[in-house]
């Protein structure tokens, strides 16, 4: 088979599309020929060298992929070769075939085709396991979600909206703010030109955000403590703004408060299989209601992967960034 490999860390042209062994699905697995893949900034923490994928998992690039089941490994029941699927993967996804654990697989939602459902599933299990089955978001309350274009971010929009909470975003320019609009946000924020904190005090009359969706980290912390409500819950699942910051505790214990950080990729093999399932669960339905549709930026061939990570690198796309693998291989 064919994969995208990383000879060296570097820029994007650091990417080489090459002949690699084809994997063998071990007890538990699949083998899934790839249809497409998609970018996420892990992918370009991997290649930039500051993102190593946990032991004894696939080297290549690609924590989601959709297609067909090639092959099933040993003691795998419930699913068929010809299965179109849609997986979370702890990497490997930048590749023509890979092999998959069952508990990550999930079924091509009816009414998505099967390049777009590759836009679904890290999304998908990121937005639930923090906002609703960690944070424990509920209807009438305020979510602010920053980077609300991203690919998590529009998906943690339409999720919210669907169990009836009020969304603010921010995101970096009126273009970007106009498609979060569009998926149901209500208050729009442009960090360039507005701080975020003052906005949302004005847009909530006060009382602040009951759960914020973070992916900056260190440069946003203390200010996202002013954004909280009484009892509200700060989740951060990235470190785009650095690692270290200083946390005013006295102000967390006034609001009753709580600072949450999590990571997916490296859970162990159950906590995942727990949250694909949670998501089969509450996200599909509205997935195949329309209620929730994936948002794609642009769909590149897998070979022309450099531009796609220079597309995300630079945030110069709104939604999900995908890659079609070469059919035959």
């Amino acid at each position: 088979m064919h994969a995208i490999t990383i000879p060296e860390p570097g820029g994007p042209e650091a990417l080489v599309w090459a002949e690699v062994p084809d994997p063998v699905p071990a007890e538990g697995e699949v083998l899934v020929e790839v249809v497409a893949s998609a970018v996420n900034r892990a992918d370009v923490l991997q290649r930039q060298g500051f993102y190593d994928p946990p032991p004894g998992s696939s080297p290549y690039p690609g924590l989601e992929c959709s297609g067909r089941i090639a092959a099933l490994g040993p003691g795998v029941s419930g699913w068929s070769v010809g299965d179109e699927v849609c997986a979370l993967l702890v990497g490997g996804g930048y590749a023509t075939k890979v092999a998959v654990p069952v508990g990550q697989l999930l079924p091509r939602p009816a009414n998505v085709d099967l390049v777009t459902a590759a836009a679904l599933p890290e999304v998908a299990c990121t937005v639930w396991s923090n906002i609703f089955m960690l944070a424990h978001l509920r209807p009438g309350e305020t979510l602010l979600v920053h980077g609300g274009s991203s690919g998590i971010g529009t998906m943690a929009i339409q999720l919210a909206k669907a169990i009836g909470a009020r969304v603010a975003v921010t995101a970096g320019s009126p273009e970007k703010l106009a498609r979060c609009a569009e998926l149901g946000a209500d208050i729009l924020v442009d960090y360039r030109e507005q701080d975020f904190v003052e906005e949302l005090r004005k847009a909530t009359d006060g009382a602040g955000a009951d759960v914020i969706l973070d992916i900056v980290g260190a440069k946003y912390l203390d200010r996202n403590v002013k954004a909280l409500a009484v009892n509200g819950r700060l989740v951060v699942i990235g470190l785009q703004g650095g690692v270290k910051g200083e946390l005013n505790l006295g102000a967390l214990m006034a609001k009753r408060a709580a600072v949450l950080a999590t990571t997916l990729r490296a859970r162990p093999l159950e906590e995942k299989a727990a949250v694909v399932a949670a998501v089969r669960e509450h996200v599909w339905p509205l997935v195949e209601a329309g209620t929730v549709t994936p948002v794609v930026d642009r769909a590149l061939p897998m070979e022309d992967v450099a531009e796609g990570h220079r597309a995300v690198e630079s945030s110069a796309h709104v939604g999900k960034v995908l890659l079609l693998a070469p059919s035959g291989d």
